[in-house]
């Protein structure tokens, strides 16, 4: 009988959740990167110039915020950041499109090859679940930042 068999075992019930209580009409709508620094900027911790972090944020149809997500947090040079994190939040908010960014404690503007390539999955993943990376931030103390579409480097 099925229904002895599965008291054999403990199976855990997975429930998936976004909810938010902002209306469609009031979130953020980012076209710019200047747009998105902004709004990063607005939820970033006090930390920026101590550790790196890495965070996303995920946008609807018509590139408004549904929400951003701390992805990672490391140390004072460096992260590490699962891909597959950065979409899970992607699936369960049903996002559009994501932007993704990280800070450099050092104020240095210039990507590393870990950023290129961590860029490089992080756009390959988003074409497979047609949710696409639209720009990757560095975000610097202060209030600079290096947008990776405006270099042509997305």
């Amino acid at each position: 009988m099925i229904t002895n068999e599965l008291n054999l075992f403990k199976i855990a019930e997975i429930e998936v959740k976004y909810s938010t209580k902002i209306k469609a009409s009031d979130r953020i709508k980012v076209s710019t990167s200047c747009a998105a620094a902004y709004a990063f900027r607005e939820l970033w911790s006090q930390s920026m110039e101590y550790k790196e972090s890495f965070y996303a944020m995920y946008l609807n149809r018509n590139n408004r915020i549904l929400g951003i997500h701390k992805v990672a947090e490391g140390g004072l040079t460096g992260t590490v950041v699962d891909i597959r994190c950065v979409f899970q939040v992607a699936l369960k908010a049903n996002a559009c499109s994501v932007i993704v960014a990280h800070n450099h404690p050092s104020g240095n503007e210039i990507p590393s090859e870990a950023d290129k390539t961590i860029t490089r999955k992080i756009k390959e993943a988003g074409l497979t679940l047609d949710i696409p990376l639209l720009d990757h931030l560095i975000m610097l103390p202060g209030d600079g930042y290096m947008s990776f579409a405006d270099e042509g480097l997305i």
